[in-house]
């Protein structure tokens, strides 16, 4: 088979890759507390150079040319949102780093979006994700409670200390990692940390009545998907004219022979 073949068609997956990273990107232009994801891409190696071990032949001239790309693990930017007022009593932004933690009574997730609501059975503080409720938890890992909600406004300080009518009722959690590129969506704004050591103390402050915004810049995915677009369209065009070249050759080879 051609050679070009294979690096066309690598073309074509790395392009759908990217187009649905930037699809999904744009999709959350207005979800509060959205990270942008990034698509990272290197030049596959041959393979007498990626295994050398299971591949005994070499010839100078292949090796010389490259592998074409190959997809890595997908990148999340988890730069600073714009803060944004609402005033309400449970939404809470973090200004600068720092995670939520966040709780469904079996996992212990993560998260930028700050829109809690308080359940009126149990008076949890909670975020309503997808199907699921998830309980904003303590620095001990506990669900916090608002047990009377005649007690007045609840009061959240910078620090994450809640408190209402002057009784403390408790501190959120503010966590990070040292290595965030463990961190792994799991839809609907939630974080799975995927790493084996313990979260640190985020650094950031935390604001009530604040929201943190999306980092997706519309303009610029929208750039993104025309280049992908366009790229997709050149690994086609390549694709099909070497297919037509080999069924020209194949041709002109029987009629030789």
């Amino acid at each position: 088979m051609s050679y070009g073949l294979w690096l066309s068609a690598a073309g074509l997956q790395t392009n759908e890759y990217r187009q649905s990273l930037t699809a999904n990107n744009l999709a959350n232009v207005e979800t509060v507390g959205f990270k942008r994801d990034l698509a990272v891409l290197r030049e596959r190696q041959v393979e007498s150079a990626a295994d050398p071990q299971q591949q005994s032949y070499s010839n100078p001239l292949l090796d010389a040319m490259s592998g074409g790309t190959w997809v890595r693990p997908t990148y999340t930017s988890f730069e600073q949102g714009s803060i944004e007022h609402t005033g309400g009593e449970h939404d809470l932004a973090i200004s600068g780093d720092g995670f939520f933690a966040v709780s469904d009574g079996n996992t212990d997730l993560y998260t930028r979006d700050g829109r809690f609501t308080r359940d009126p059975v149990a008076g949890e503080l909670v975020m309503v994700a997808g199907d699921g409720r998830y309980r904003l938890l303590d620095e001990a890992g506990h669900a916090i409670a608002i047990t009377d909600a005649e007690l007045g406004p609840v009061n959240i300080a910078k620090d994450g200390t809640i408190s209402q009518g002057g009784t403390i009722l408790g501190k959120l959690a503010l966590v990070d990692f040292e290595d965030r590129t463990l961190l792994r969506k799991t839809g609907a704004g939630l974080l799975e940390y995927q790493g084996s050591d313990r979260p640190n103390q985020g650094t950031g402050v935390i604001l009530s009545g604040y929201l943190e915004g999306s980092t997706v810049d519309p303009a610029t995915e929208l750039i993104n998907m025309i280049e992908v677009t366009r790229a997709y369209e050149l690994n086609a065009r390549m694709l099909a004219l070497q297919d037509e070249t080999i069924g020209l050759a194949v041709q002109r080879v029987g009629l030789i022979s």
